[in-house]
C-alpha cells in the first residue's frame, strides 16, 4: 500500500550514483543539480566500501510547462493527473510544446543531504512537498538497479517521533533503468529527471515513463515495500505482477483483480497480533534508533528466492522477527511460499508468488517517499482510532539508514551496523 514520511534522515549503504540528462519533456535551460549522498556496497570478503551516490526527484516534482507560455503547466489545468491534450495530443507535439526544467536547490522540495544523511520533510514553511527521490547510477544516466537476491538490505532508523496515523517507507519498484527514456524517440530525459515510476497500484500519472499519458494507462511494475512503519506498527509487503518490469495498464487491469497484487503478502506483527513486540518500551524499543535488516535468502539449488526475512539490532544485540499467530495456520518469522498460501495470500500466489518476487529483486531501484498521508489514519499498519489526533505540523520523524547488500543469508551473518558499517 502507500507511503508516507514526514522528516526522514537516511544514510543508504547501496551501489553508486551521479547525475544526467533525460526524462520526458524537452528540458529547458535551468540545471540539474543532484544532492549528493554517500553511500555503501559491503560484502562478507571486502566489508564495506563508500561511494558518492545521488538523488533525483520524481519527474513531476520538477517544474514542466508549456515553452510558449511558461506560465502554464502542461498537465490538464483540472487534474495534474492527465497531460493537457491540446498542447500534448501525442509525444512529438508535446516534446515541441513542453519543457522540463531541471532543479538547482533541493531544498525547498524538502530534501537535504550532509554526508550519509538523507533529510525527507513533508512540510516546508506550511506547505506539503511530500517529495519522492531515487537513486541513480554513478554516471547518473540510469536508476542504480539493485540486484538483492540472496544478499540483505540494512538500514538504521529513528521512529520515536514518528506517531500512529503516519507511514515511514522505503521501497523497491521495478522501473525501467533509463526511466523509460528508450520507449521513444522524442524522449530528451529521463532517469536524471526522475521519470519512469511505477508501483503495483498502477495510479495514472499525467506523463508515463516521460512520455504524454493520453490513453490514461496505469503504471504497473513489481514493487517490494521493505520498510513501511511508524512508533507502533511496522509492515513488510511484497507486490508482485503478471507483467515483468514497466507495463501500461488499462480498465480492469489496472484493478485490484488485475495484472499486479495490490495489497500484497504483507507481514503485520501488531496487525496479526503480537503487540508486545514492536513499540515504545518493547523488544524492539521505537523510543530508541534501532537497525532494520532484511535478508532474500534463495535455494542452493536453484537459486530462486524462498524467503524474506527480518531481523531488528539495537543496543549491539540480534532481535529476531517476531512470530505472528494466524488461525487455523501456524505461527511464521518470515514471508514465504507457505506464509503467502493463507487465506488472503491468493492473488499474490497467482501472480508468481516469492519467486516471482525474487526475480524481480534483480531489476529495482530504490525510491524514498514521502506522500502526503498524514490527513488520514493509516489502518493497514493499525488502526488509530481512540489515540490522539496527529497533525503534519506535531508529525517529525527522523530516519538514518546504512543499507547493505551482502552475499551472505543467515542471521548470524549480521554483527553490526553502524554510521561506519561493517561485516563480519
Amino acid at each position: 500500500m502507500k507511503k508516507t514520511m514526514s522528516p526522514t534522515h537516511l544514510s543508504l549503504v547501496l551501489a553508486s550514483l551521479f547525475l544526467a540528462l533525460t526524462n520526458a519533456q524537452t528540458p529547458n535551460k535551468t540545471p540539474e543539480n543532484h544532492p549528493k549522498l554517500q553511500t555503501y556496497q559491503c560484502t562478507k570478503s571486502t566489508g564495506c566500501k563508500p561511494q558518492t551516490s545521488r538523488l533525483v526527484l520524481d519527474e513531476m516534482t520538477h517544474p514542466i510547462h508549456q515553452l510558449s507560455a511558461p506560465s502554464l503547466p502542461c498537465t490538464n489545468l483540472t487534474s495534474s493527473s492527465s497531460p493537457n491534450s491540446t498542447i500534448c495530443p501525442d509525444a512529438l507535439n508535446c516534446a515541441k510544446n513542453c519543457v522540463i526544467e531541471g532543479i538547482t536547490d533541493y531544498t525547498p522540495h524538502g530534501v537535504q543531504t550532509s554526508g550519509s544523511s538523507l533529510s525527507l520533510s513533508m512540510l516546508e514553511n506550511g506547505t506539503s512537498v511530500s517529495p519522492r527521490v531515487y537513486l541513480l547510477d554513478e554516471e547518473g544516466k540510469k536508476y542504480d538497479m539493485l540486484k538483492l537476491t540472496g544478499k540483505e538490505f540494512t538500514f538504521d532508523v529513528d521512529v520515536s517521533k514518528l506517531p500512529c496515523g503516519m507511514n515511514g517507507a522505503l521501497y523497491l519498484s521495478e522501473m525501467e533503468a533509463d526511466g523509460g527514456a528508450s520507449k521513444s524517440s522524442e524522449s530528451k530525459t529521463g532517469a536524471a529527471y526522475g521519470s519512469g515510476y511505477c508501483d503495483a497500484q498502477c495510479y495514472v500519472p499525467a506523463f508515463l515513463n516521460g512520455q504524454p499519458n493520453v490513453k490514461s494507462l496505469g503504471a504497473c511494475c513489481n514493487e517490494m515495500d521493505i520498510w513501511e512503519a511508524n512508533n507502533v506498527a511496522t509492515s513488510i509487503a511484497p507486490h508482485v505482477c503478471n507483467q515483468t518490469s514497466f507495463y501500461g495498464c488499462s480498465g480492469a487491469e489496472c484493478g485490484f483483480n488485475g495484472v499486479c497484487d495490490q495489497w500484497g503478502c504483507s507481514y503485520n506483527p501488531y496487525g496479526q497480533g503480537n503487540k508486545d513486540y514492536y513499540g515504545p518500551g518493547l523488544k524492539v524499543d521505537t523510543r530508541r534508533p534501532f537497525t532494520v535488516v532484511t535478508q532474500f535468502p534463495t535455494s542452493n539449488t536453484t537459486g530462486k528466492l524462498t524467503a524474506i526475512r527480518r531481523l531488528y539490532v539495537q543496543d549491539g544485540k540480534v532481535i529476531k522477527n517476531a512470530a505472528v499467530n494466524i488461525t487455523g495456520t501456524k505461527a511464521f518469522d518470515e514471508v514465504d511460499t507457505e506464509y503467502c498460501s493463507r487465506p488472503g495470500g491468493g492473488t499474490f500466489m497467482s501472480l508468481g508468488g516469492v519467486e516471482a518476487m525474487g526475480d524481480a529483486l534483480g531489476r529495482v531501484a530504490a525510491a524514498l517517499p514521502s506522500p502526503p498521508e498524514y490527513a488520514r489514519n493509516v489502518f493497514y499498519l493499525v488502526n488509530c482510532q481512540g489515540t490522539s489526533s496527529v497533525s503534519a505540523q506535531s508529525a517529525i520523524a527522523s530516519y538514518a539508514f546504512n543499507v547493505a547488500a551482502l552475499s551472505g543469508n543467515s542471521p548470524d551473518e549480521l554483527v553490526k551496523v553502524g554510521s561506519s558499517p561493517f561485516v563480519s
